[in-house]
């Protein structure tokens, strides 16, 4: 199951090692889409081509990451047709021809959330999201790895990790971890194994993934992205998001992914108000990296201002207890939409204590939990959701409202630790907390690194604010470049 490439894809991929694809092959990792677009439309290069070039890294490349668990038979057919439609003028928009990764809890064929129980089940059709890509052109490359059921098994899982797909590296330091359940897309994005890739967050999987790869991502408002076909933790906290190694990139994606149109947002960082949340102390190189950052936004005419969150020790406090509630009610609907395959919670714990790779690296802690959480039709419930959601968003509204912000700048997290198996992901800090329970946007992009391993900030505001936050990102990204080219180093240099 790890990858099923056809004889003629391979023969296909071959086309990446000479004309315009090789070129493509050695600008993969610097290329935007606008670029690609522009080659293309030049006759420079070609969906076709393009495709091999990534199909040839996915095949030399991925050898040493782990991120991508199967490609599409048919990408190259879907390349075709885009290299059809160009031909005709009749092209789809700026993602038309361009190769996208999906996170392997999202349907397209073959949908598994990295777990083995899943693997003879199929979804009815393609997620809506899924089916807004086909509509806007992009070619379906394939699946990424996960972290099993989005990291919400166990209390000690390792993120990275799942019995179809193993353990993903992260592709700068291979025995550092990759971070968060959308681990496998943000180490493709990273690698140059797709332009872009799909994640999805319920509280930190797009965004921690993105940093600790040094890639951009952004986890959008809650409910601009359909989540129709996406296996779930929690409908309240759920979203899909792009991953990419340029914030056009993302936004162009984002356009292609949204239900509804939004407004356009010029924002720029001269003369913008931002407020800095440092979580100084917790990690020398963090410090670092954001003190760097907030020198350069002052140096580029940006008011700065240090601000503290109120109200997240509270929220945090019934944060799980929702999600429990939530998963409880939101897998077991799902799962009811596939054809074959278990249907209950109850038939998931029973097929991993008797599967022999499911539990050999931690346990599932977290289903049994859920089997006693709350429903989600007790009073109490809906009053620790309605508590965690407000003081979230009370969290973010009224610090961005008393210091008239235009957002809020963090770290996204520290720099990615080594894998390892037995007590669970070592996080020193994360500050994806208050947007994901708020269901406000978060957008990460590359600020620095503690040497070969990067590190990013982030910036949040609120509801549906995410236009400006791309504005605002991309005029951070354009005014302090900060992004590593992976090196795949074994481990970290004495």
């Amino acid at each position: 199951m790890r990858r099923r490439l056809s004889t003629v894809l391979i023969a296909a991929a071959s086309i990446a090692a000479f004309t315009p694809a090789a070129q493509a092959s050695e600008n993969l990792d610097s290329a935007t889409i606008p670029a690609l677009q522009q080659w293309m439309s030049a006759g420079r290069l070609s969906a076709v081509r393009l495709t091999s070039a990534y199909l040839h890294r996915i095949r030399t490349v991925d050898r040493k990451v782990r991120a991508v668990l199967r490609v599409e038979p048919d990408a190259l057919a879907q390349a075709a047709a885009s290299d059809a439609r160009r031909k005709a003028n009749a092209l789809r928009g700026p993602l038309d021809g361009i190769p996208v990764l999906l996170k392997d809890n999202i349907d397209a064929g073959v949908t598994t959330a990295g777990s083995r129980a899943l693997l003879n089940s199929r979804p009815a059709k393609d997620a809506e999201l899924v089916r807004k890509l086909r509509a806007a052109g992009a070619v379906i490359l394939g699946k990424t790895n996960l972290s099993e059921w989005a990291n919400f098994r166990s209390t000690k899982a390792t993120s990275g990790w799942s019995g179809v797909g193993g353990q993903t590296a992260n592709p700068h330091v291979l025995d550092r971890n990759p971070c968060g359940s959308s681990s496998g897309s943000g180490a493709a994005v990273a690698a140059s194994l797709a332009q872009v890739a799909i994640g999805t967050e319920t509280n930190g999987s797009i965004v921690c993934p993105a940093a600790a790869n040094g890639v951009v991502g952004l986890k959008p408002t809650l409910g601009t992205v359909s989540g129709e076909g996406v296996v779930p933790i929690s409908h309240e906290q759920d979203t899909a998001g792009p991953i990419a190694r340029h914030v056009v990139d993302a936004a162009i994606t984002l356009n292609a992914l949204r239900i509804k149109p939004a407004a356009s947002d010029n924002s720029k960082l001269q003369g913008a108000r931002i407020g800095v949340w440092r979580k100084a102390g917790l990690d020398r190189d963090v410090d670092r990296v954001v003190n760097g950052t907030v020198d350069r936004l002052r140096a580029n005419g940006v008011t700065v201002v240090d601000v503290e969150l109120p109200y997240l020790d509270e929220a945090g406090e019934h944060s799980l207890s929702v999600l429990l509630s939530e998963f409880k009610r939101d897998l077991p609907a799902y799962l009811a939409t596939r054809a074959g395959g278990p249907k209950t919670l109850e038939e998931l714990i029973d097929f991993n204590a008797k599967d022999p790779v499911e539990l050999s690296k931690f346990g599932q802690e977290l289903f049994t939990q859920t089997l006693a959480a709350t429903p989600t039709t007790d009073p109490e419930y809906r009053r620790k959701r309605a508590l965690v959601t407000d003081l979230s968003r009370r969290a973010i509204d009224e610090t961005v409202a008393k210091h008239r912000l235009d957002a809020i700048l963090a770290p996204t997290n520290s720099p990615a630790w080594k894998t390892e198996y037995g007590e669970g992901d070592a996080f020193v800090l994360g500050t994806s907390g208050p947007a994901a329970m708020a269901g406000y946007p978060n957008i990460t992009v590359p600020a620095g690194a503690a040497g070969p391993l990067p590190i990013g900030v982030s910036l949040f505001a609120g509801r549906d604010t995410d236009a400006r936050l791309l504005s605002l990102a991309a005029d951070l990204e354009r005014r302090q470049p900060a992004r590593l080219t992976p090196k795949y180093l074994p481990t970290l240099p004495r």
